[in-house]
């Protein structure tokens, strides 16, 4: 990665009437806003067609996308939707933070409505690259909606507690649901079909601009997905009753007492060993289709991880077992030649996850935040950073930096920050954070959207081991202003990013 600077802010954040960020002209006026901002890089969250919770870290799919961020003003343009039949929807857009519940009633609702004058009129363009579409994709296509039409079916229920015959994918079965539930198989693949196309019309865009697209995947998959039930032999699985025997997270740490009960399945590396790691180079393939860089979420759970036995109500009583180590990574290399790959290696770091980062080659993340505890070799401290190494004031898991400024940083942490970094009121707390980061030797620095405009508290993205606010903040467009976006860019000017 080039020397350079860049923004964190998901498509979710973005502004806009549709109550959610989507793939329409707001994202294309934020990427010309970052471009003259002189930014080199902008960073999302999984794209993942996300499930209970809105978590962008738990989806049905590792490659299917999230519905929610169709655009409807373009399926208008495209002829699949009159203006009438969404312009007025409920999609809580009066609401300062997405509703995800009125979302889910509204966004679905007008989806169907546009399969519908697909199925009608059936244009010959688009039914060409729906075709198309379907059979370059069909590897994990066909699972994914057959998936998607079953837990409908089943009231929108988990596999496990589907009817026998259908969890464990008997032959007959699966043969029935096909025929009894084809309309409906096909429109889960026309949405995808849908997300894909302004997907890759918005990043073809945004790549003419010059910026590079940091995508995000994190190393597990939701128990409640298509990759757990049509391959449940590639997880830690009881064979008889399907049920996990572990489920991943990780120990007590700066950000809960208790440890993080993710719940996730825990892959069966053994078997993936087997297999040459197939399913793996397969992920990480389609996700360099969507992203030109790849970040990968609890990266060190590759050398170990915190396996935590079932049915436990916290992490505390996980123990740490080993991982496939740098030979899934030379497996990957072999198959796909380099690839551009950002280690989100945080947390409780031994020697050995050390070592296996840098058989990697891949750049790491240090977090600003966590620099000021007092003492002169913490690592996070910008004097400690090496070249290659992503800087961030924070991530989409820390409070925005006025928010760790007034709520969330100890005095002494505060005291610290000003000492080394000279922070003042005049320049402000946040942009002097950020100016941590960007002067520092980091090949990119990274900072989040809310940070660049001052926000607060109440516009952090995510609490871990929390549930019901997050995932929500969006950001208002008379926020994007010229004002802003020069003052970003002279400070990546001052220090050549």
């Amino acid at each position: 990665m080039l020397r350079g600077a860049g923004v964190l802010m998901h498509i979710s954040s973005l502004p806009g009437k549709f109550g959610i960020g989507t793939f329409g002209k707001e994202a294309y006026k934020f990427a010309d806003f970052i471009k003259k901002a002189g930014m080199k890089y902008w960073q999302i969250l999984p794209l993942g067609h996300t499930g209970f919770g809105d978590s962008p870290y738990q989806c049905f799919n590792v490659f299917a996308g999230n519905p929610y961020f169709i655009d409807f003003d373009i399926l208008e343009e495209s002829g699949l939707l009159k203006d009438i039949e969404y312009k007025n929807e409920d999609y809580g857009q009066n609401s300062e933070k997405v509703d995800y519940g009125k979302i889910y009633n509204s966004k679905y609702k007008v989806l169907k409505i546009a399969y519908e004058n697909y199925k009608v009129d059936k244009p010959y363009e688009i039914e060409l690259q729906f075709l198309q579409f379907k059979k370059k994709n069909s590897f994990w296509l066909e699972e994914y909606s057959l998936y998607m039409a079953l837990k409908l079916h089943f009231d929108v229920g988990n596999w496990y507690n589907w009817d026998n015959d259908i969890k464990s994918r008997k032959p007959e079965a699966i043969i029935k649901y096909k025929t009894k539930l084809k309309d409906e198989i096909e429109y889960w693949s026309f949405i995808q079909y849908l997300f894909f196309s302004q997907w890759f019309e918005l990043k073809k865009y945004v790549e003419v601009l010059g910026i590079e697209i940091i995508g995000d995947i994190p190393i597990y998959v939701a128990e409640d997905s298509v990759d757990t039930w049509s391959a449940p032999e590639n997880f830690r699985l009881d064979k008889r009753t399907l049920e996990p025997t572990v489920v991943a997270g990780c120990p007590p740490d700066a950000f809960s007492d208790t440890g993080q009960l993710w719940g996730n399945l825990i892959y069966d590396w053994n078997l993936m060993k087997k297999t040459g790691y197939k399913w793996w180079i397969s992920r990480i393939r389609e996700s360099l289709k969507l992203y030109d860089v790849v970040r990968i979420d609890h990266f060190r759970g590759f050398e170990s991880y915190w396996a935590i036995p079932y049915g436990n109500g916290t992490a505390v009583n996980g123990s740490w077992e080993k991982g496939p180590g740098i030979e899934l990574f030379n497996a990957i290399k072999a198959e796909l030649g380099d690839v551009n790959v950002i280690a989100e290696d945080l947390g409780n770091l031994t020697d050995e996850v050390r070592d296996f980062l840098k058989q990697t080659g891949f750049p790491g993340m240090k977090i600003l935040q966590f620099a000021f505890d007092g003492s002169n070799d913490n690592c996070y401290l910008p004097h400690k950073y090496s070249p290659k190494c992503v800087a961030y004031t924070g991530s989409h898991d820390n409070d925005t930096l006025l928010g760790w400024c007034e709520k969330t940083a100890s005095g002494n942490d505060i005291k610290n920050a000003k000492e080394y970094l000279g922070l003042n009121e005049t320049e402000g707390y946040s942009w002097g954070l950020i100016r941590g980061v960007c002067a520092s030797v980091a090949d990119v620095s990274i900072a989040q959207m809310q940070d660049f405009i001052g926000a607060g508290n109440e516009a952090r993205m995510n609490l871990p081991s929390s549930m019901g606010t997050n995932w929500s903040w969006r950001i208002k467009s008379d926020r994007l202003t010229d004002e802003l976006a020069n003052k970003m860019a002279g400070l990546n000017y001052r220090f050549e990013r």
